[in-house]
C-alpha cells in the first residue's frame, strides 16, 4: 500500500540507515543521479527499484521523477539522511489502514555535527511527506523544494529523524552546493544582487538564526550553525551578483 521514494547521489554513508527504517514498505523507489560510491548496490540489496539518471535537474524535478515511478496508493517521500522511527511507522500504518483523503506533515528532528538542534529555526520543523499518489507533487525549485498536496494536510505526532550534517566537511560542501543552486534559481526568477546586498543578507541570516531564533540556546553548535547559515546566504547572493555581471558583460558584446 505504500511507496517510499528517495533521491540519491553518493549516499553510501547514510542510505543503509534510511532504507533499514522503511523495509516494511510495499516498495522503495530510488532515483540516483550518478553515484560513484556504493549507493546503487546498497539500494539494490535492500530490494529497491533503482533508476539512474544522467543529469541533475534540481531537487524538485528529481523528486517528481521518483514520484512518477511509484505504483502504490500511498507515497512517503524521504531524503537519504532521514530515518522513520518505529513510532512514526506505526502512525503511518494506521493512516494507510484508514485510507482517508488527506496528506500528512510530521515533526522533523534534525542533527548538526552530532547534536540535535532544538532552536535556531530548526525546531519545530514540520515537513509534509505522506500523501496519496496522484494527489500531490513537488515544486520545481532547484533547491528547498516542497510538496504541493491536493488534499487537506493533517499533522502527525511521531518524529522523523534527520541526520543532516555529519561533520564540518559536509557543512562546507553543502554551503557551496546549496548557495550555487540558490543563485541559479534566483537568476531564473529574474532576481539580481550586489556585493553590498550579499553582505547585508549574510549578516541578517546570522542575527536571525543566533538571536531571533534563539540559536544561542543550542550552545557551541548553535553558533557554528548560525555562521554556516550566514555563509550560505552570503555566497548565494555573491554568486548571483557574479552571474548578473556575466550576463551584463555578454550583453555588451
Amino acid at each position: 500500500m505504500l511507496s517510499v521514494v528517495i533521491i540519491t547521489k553518493n549516499e553510501a554513508h547514510a542510505i543503509v540507515d534510511c532504507l533499514s527504517s522503511v523495509v516494511w514498505a510495499s516498495e522503495i523507489i530510488v532515483v540516483d543521479s550518478g553515484s560513484t560510491d556504493d549507493t546503487v548496490n546498497i539500494c539494490k540489496q535492500f530490494g529497491a527499484k533503482v533508476s539512474i539518471t544522467d543529469n541533475w535537474p534540481g531537487f524538485g524535478p528529481q523528486k517528481n521523477h521518483a514520484l512518477a515511478l511509484a505504483t502504490r496508493p500511498w507515497v512517503l517521500s524521504l531524503d537519504a539522511d532521514e530515518r522513520v522511527t518505529p513510532e512514526l511507522q506505526m502512525e503511518i500504518s494506521k493512516i494507510i489502514e484508514n485510507n482517508a483523503d488527506a496528506s500528512y506533515r510530521m515533526p522533523r528532528s534534525s542533527s548538526y555535527c552530532g547534536q540535535f538542534i532544538r532552536h535556531s529555526g530548526w525546531s519545530p520543523d514540520y515537513v509534509t511527506r505522506l500523501f496519496k499518489r496522484g494527489y500531490g507533487k513537488f515544486s520545481d525549485d532547484l533547491v528547498h523544494e516542497c510538496l504541493l498536496p491536493e488534499h487537506p494536510t493533517l499533522v502527525l505526532k511521531s518524529q522523523l529523524l534527520h541526520i543532516s550534517y555529519i561533520n564540518l566537511e559536509e557543512v562546507l560542501d553543502k554551503v557551496n552546493r546549496y548557495s550555487t543552486a540558490g543563485a541559479a534559481m534566483s537568476l531564473s526568477l529574474g532576481k539580481s544582487a550586489t556585493l553590498g546586498k550579499a553582505i547585508r543578507h549574510g549578516i541578517w541570516a546570522f542575527i536571525r538564526t543566533y538571536f531571533i531564533r534563539l540559536g544561542f540556546l543550542d550552545g557551541e553548535m548553535g553558533f557554528i550553525l548560525a555562521i554556516s547559515n550566514a555563509e550560505t546566504t552570503y555566497y548565494r547572493y555573491l554568486k548571483l551578483s557574479l552571474l548578473n555581471s556575466d550576463i551584463n558583460n555578454q550583453a555588451k558584446y
